[in-house]
This record gives C-alpha cells, sequence and structure tokens, in this order.
C-alpha cells in the first residue's frame, strides 16, 4: 500500500476524525430542532399568540433528526466499531493474581513474590 494511503488509514482508524465527524453531523441535525423549538413553541408564547403554534414542523424536525442520527449510527458508528475490532490486537495477558494474597504476579511466576504461595499455572 503507497504510504499515502497507509497515512490516510491510520487516520481515519484513530478514531479522532470519525468521532468529530459524527459530532458535526448530529449537531447540524440538533440545530435544526431546536430553532423549531424557538420558532414554533417558544416564539407563539413570548408573543401571546397562541394560535400560531406549529407542531407539524417541530414534529418534522424531530422526525428528520433521528432519521439522521439512526443513519450516522448504521452506516457509519457500527462498521467503524467492527473495523477498529477487527484492526486492533487484543492485549497479551502479562500477570495474573496470586490465590492466596490476590496481588499481581507475572504469568510465568511459580512462586508469588509477596506471599512466597506456590501458584500453579
Amino acid at each position: 500500500m503507497p504510504k499515502i494511503l497507509e497515512g490516510f488509514k491510520n487516520f481515519i482508524l484513530r478514531g479522532n476524525a470519525v468521532d468529530l465527524a459524527v459530532g458535526v453531523v448530529i449537531g447540524a441535525a440538533f440545530n435544526s430542532v431546536v430553532q423549531a423549538i424557538v420558532k414554533d413553541l417558544l416564539t407563539p408564547i413570548i408573543t401571546l399568540n397562541f394560535d400560531k403554534f406549529n407542531y407539524t414542523d417541530l414534529f418534522n424536525n424531530l422526525f428528520s433528526f433521528l432519521l439522521v442520527a439512526a443513519a450516522v449510527y448504521f452506516f457509519v458508528v457500527l462498521p467503524m466499531n467492527a473495523l477498529l475490532a477487527r484492526t486492533t490486537k487484543p492485549k497479551a495477558v502479562t500477570a495474573k493474581k496470586c490465590p492466596e494474597c490476590l496481588s499481581e504476579i507475572p504469568v510465568d511466576a511459580k512462586r508469588c513474590a509477596h506471599c512466597a504461595q506456590i501458584v500453579v499455572k
């Protein structure tokens, strides 16, 4: 793989770029919900013009926000999490607990350094 593409892959798989992109998209979608709440609910209350409530516009914005959030989750977050789980290596176990004193000892140890208890693998 060319060095440029390798660097881009590392940049994307770091997760920061994806988190930022998801935050921007969700923030933009949520912005329309907040504007609809102000325009359709709060403004008629402030102006004492209760016959101007526009519930349909508010519900439309809420529904579109939920659709955007679901699309981002299913088409960006889930595949990215699966890709990261597939590419990251599990950490090797380097320590275990002593059965007697419950202190951590190396995996290959035959005796606990803290209490001298013989440890069976």
